[in-house]
């Protein structure tokens, strides 16, 4: 079936001022968001006025309806290149700028004289470069590695440039060759491939903001508010896919950490102390063991660590460093607190049977109720 090109412009539009409308409201949605989806709106609308002065184009005198046309579409482009890139921070304003004045003077300087030409290869280079761009940009993305929509985006606007980038080099030559019926042909293709870009890139954007929002509300609720190490339920969750995921067996060993006589630091500095001390702990802890253990706060003034391989083997230290070092920060001051703090410290490791990582805890709780009961600051071995 075949569809005229006043009803693939006029379904360009609409879903580009759908988009727009759908992209706004979202940012209400989820504020943090809310800058880069009103320039990305900003583009949708800007791609739509493109489309409408194309539908005019040659009612206009001389060349300004092809100008104006391409301006548009350019800025549409470019605006969504910005509105991407500010998902990591970074902006192209200058370079848009830019890249406009220069399209901007060759319509002036070639367009009289060359307007097909201008209009049919040059004006699709900076096209193709700005998605080439966005694409290399949604790449770029921090924290978004992870989010499968990010690999939809670069796709859509990987193949957009490859296309653009197709009429402007290969095009003019296949003209060249075959004659002026590919010129056509071409045409059809790219607003088919316009019509599919302008569906796809906005949806899945949104659904990238979405899956984005999810992740940090997952990751929050998997966080200690405090330390922001992770909590109880992420320990036993990340614990699992770690023991789950080793390549072969071998050692595994579970710290248990509980800091000695809190309640009575508490009493004594007040619970803004309490907290600092809490934070110091954690700090030191993680700087220790290392940002790749599996480190939580599992309760009030209770931490556990999970390690494998080397670093169960060598456990016992890095439990006795951590204790130590923790002690000689607080009662230098060093930590900008200043008072006598000490944390006793259990150690559960297998090397043959694994039991659960429930059960591996539990036996380092055993240890390290040991240890307390034997004066703490100290580290007892199950």
């Amino acid at each position: 079936m075949s569809v005229d090109l006043l009803t693939l412009y006029l379904l360009a539009i609409g879903t580009l001022l759908a988009s727009a409308g759908l992209t706004v409201w979202e940012g209400r949605t989820y504020p943090k968001r809310g800058q880069e989806l009103r320039i990305l709106a900003a583009g949708y609308v800007t791609l739509a006025l493109g489309c409408v002065a194309v539908m005019f184009r040659r009612d206009l005198p001389g060349i300004s309806g092809a100008v104006v046309s391409n301006l548009l579409f350019l800025g549409g482009y470019l605006l969504i290149l910005n509105g991407v890139a500010a998902f990591s921070g970074r902006q192209y304003r200058a370079f848009s700028i830019g890249l406009l004045v220069v399209m901007a003077l060759i319509w002036v300087g070639g367009g009289p004289r060359w307007q097909d030409v201008v209009w049919a290869y040059v004006s699709a280079f900076p096209i193709a470069i700005a998605s080439a761009l966005t694409a290399r940009e949604m790449l770029r993305c921090e924290g978004m590695e992870a989010l499968h929509s990010r690999r939809i985006i670069v796709a859509v606007t990987g193949i957009h440039a490859a296309l653009y980038l197709f009429r402007a080099i290969i095009l003019p030559w296949l003209v060249l060759a075959y004659g002026p019926l590919v010129q056509p042909i071409a045409g059809k293709i790219t607003l088919y491939e316009g019509v599919l870009y302008s569906v796809i890139l906005p949806m899945t954007l949104l659904k990238l903001i979405r899956e984005e929002s999810h992740g940090h509300l997952l990751r929050e609720s998997l966080t200690d508010y405090l330390t922001r190490l992770g909590n109880r339920r992420w320990f036993f969750e990340e614990g699992a896919r770690v023991v789950g995921g080793r390549a072969s067996q071998g050692p595994i060993a579970v710290l248990a950490f509980d800091l000695d006589q809190f309640k009575g630091i508490n009493d004594l500095y007040g619970h803004k102390t309490g907290d600092q001390v809490l934070k110091s702990f954690a700090e030191i802890a993680q700087s220790v063991l290392g940002h790749k253990t599996v480190l939580a706060r599992i309760g009030g003034e209770e931490f556990a660590a999970l390690l494998v391989g080397h670093d169960a083997l060598r456990a016992e230290s890095l439990g006795d460093t951590v204790g130590k070092y923790f002690a000689e920060t607080i009662a230098t001051g060093a930590a900008g607190i200043g008072l006598r703090a000490t944390v006793s410290v259990g150690l559960a490791r297998y090397e043959n049977k694994m039991p659960e990582l429930i059960d591996i805890l539990a036996a380092a709780d055993q240890a390290l109720y040991r240890a307390k009961s034997l004066g703490g600051n100290r580290l007892e071995v199950a």
